[in-house]
């Protein structure tokens, strides 16, 4: 097995000696292609080949990756590859002259050229472009997987994203779609008056979720400083300055575990909308979705792993303690007391730390029993407030608060609030998460001043609300892994 490989690496290298060879031979002739600045392109492949009847026989220039070549005597066939698809080149000596043809035959697969010709349809049926001109406007070093099995190592796949774009359609359709997704998220917000703004990423007090944060150090000021877990308390600090309706797309980063929903690094879309609660984020977040979908895919019915979801049909609405009676058989209006609640978990088998509090072991009962059925687009609404340190308590129960979580799929998909805009109320919660904090949860929040002084000032009520981009990215391309959707996951460093 050692000598095979041994004999693997041999030709590897022989092979790329070759394209350095060849790379010498046109700069010593004065053809060097990466003296080459630029290439007017007047078409993509897609556009030649979807308004064929009125390009026919019309003079174009496209460039691309060339993916394919078939060599012949006296005229050859090439296959490039551009952002919107791939077109075949019928190149002929006599078209494009000996000594062009001479060197086009030493061309590499993935070398990238610039095809300058008439659009035609072979006998064969293919729209293709006769060239009169080729150009070799970079050389490719380094040699693409074999086309018949392609980049299929999914951990290689990650770590160079750019030849998986280039071997896997599939994987380009994904990061297009992921583009559309945000551009419709934006256009859609636009329209309903909302204004987007940028927040710093790195704080001194890393607050508004409950996440460990990364930590660094600011030479200039000899001061620590956390990159951020989330947008919300400087958005808020924005509804408190006046600017009624705000939103942000941007990256937080949560040191915490890797998995197929879970990237340390990932986008968050957070809006806060001032004269509202959370029945306004309800609303608003199934119109966005039925919106985003209906643009980007053309349907508000999508399939994600052979099952369907459907964004057109109004969205379930259930409060938690409801999903925990009906799917756990537990009635947690009938749970009085921390024991009760501790006695009950012990029954059903549910693990609990000692630090939880009754509202808490009721969170630990729905993600248990509950999250997983939670298949098509559902709103769990009025959580206990022992897990949500910045919401607006309801007024006729105030264990519980004025928030939701919106689930597809069995995901969480988003997270929204009747906004906590009380400053008194809203210090004694900072309390209680830094006593969280002095019993071992390193994810409770800290108690920001600066915010403190913005609710003092007077917020008005509002509505707020965090979506998971990448997650929606997910859902709407029906890729298996938040990974496939983040264009450079983080990885481990491979061993040197």
């Amino acid at each position: 097995m050692a000598e095979v490989k041994n004999v693997q690496e041999q030709d590897l290298n022989q092979l790329l000696k070759v394209r350095r060879e060849k790379l010498a031979e046109l700069q010593a002739a004065g053809k060097d292609p990466f003296q080459i600045t630029k290439y007017d392109v007047t078409n993509h492949s897609a556009d030649v080949k979807d308004q064929f009847e009125t390009m026919e026989g019309q003079t174009v220039r496209v460039a691309g990756r060339i993916m394919q070549k078939r060599v012949m005597g006296k005229a050859s066939f090439c296959n490039i590859q551009d952002l919107k698809g791939n077109i075949q080149s019928y190149v002929a000596r006599d078209s494009i002259g000996e000594e062009s043809y001479k060197d086009f035959k030493k061309y590499d697969i993935g070398d990238i050229i610039g095809i300058e010709g008439e659009v035609f349809k072979t006998k064969t049926g293919e729209i293709s472009i006769h060239a009169g001109k080729v150009t070799l406007l970079s050389k490719s070093l380094q040699i693409l997987p074999e086309k018949y099995h392609g980049l299929t190592n999914t951990d290689l796949r990650y770590r160079q994203r750019y030849t998986d774009l280039i071997m896997n359609p599939e994987v380009k359709d994904t990061f297009i779609k992921r583009s559309q997704i945000i551009r419709a998220i934006r256009n859609f917000l636009d329209a309903q008056g909302f204004m987007e703004v940028e927040t710093p990423m790195l704080v001194a007090n890393a607050g508004g979720a409950a996440a460990r944060p990364f930590e660094t150090h600011f030479n200039a000021l000899d001061e620590d400083f956390k990159l951020r877990i989330s947008l919300e308390l400087y958005l808020k600090r924005l509804i408190v300055g006046g600017l009624e309706r705000v939103y942000e797309i941007g990256r937080v980063f949560r040191n915490e575990g890797l998995d197929t929903r879970h990237n340390p690094e990932f986008t968050l879309m957070e809006l806060y909308q001032a004269y509202t609660d959370y029945h306004g984020m309800m609303d608003l977040t199934e119109n966005m979705y039925r919106y985003v979908a209906q643009e980007v895919l053309g349907t508000t019915k999508i399939v994600y792993n052979g099952i369907e979801m459907d964004l057109g049909k109004p969205f379930e609405r259930i409060t938690m303690v409801d999903a925990v009676k009906k799917y756990a058989g537990v009635d947690w209006n009938e749970i009085h007391t921390l024991e009760e609640a501790r006695a009950i978990a012990k029954e059903k088998h549910v693990e609990f730390e000692e630090r939880h509090k009754k509202g808490d072991i009721l969170n630990l009962f729905f993600e248990e029993f509950c999250e997983h059925h939670m298949v098509q687009p559902t709103f769990v609404m009025d959580h206990p407030i022992e897990i949500s340190p910045l919401t607006k308590k309801k007024p006729e129960n105030p264990e519980y608060v004025e928030r939701f979580e919106f689930f597809m799929n069995g995901w969480e998909m988003a997270n929204a609030y009747s906004e906590l805009n009380d400053p008194i109320d809203q210090r004694e919660r900072f309390k209680d998460q830094e006593e969280q904090l002095a019993q071992g949860n390193d994810e409770a929040n800290t108690t920001d001043e600066d915010f403190m002084n913005a609710l003092e000032l007077g917020m008005p009520p509002t509505g707020g609300i965090g979506y998971g981009i990448d997650r929606l990215c997910m859902l709407l391309t029906d890729s298996a892994a938040i990974r496939d959707v983040l264009l450079f996951p983080t990885m481990k460093t491979l061993d040197k």
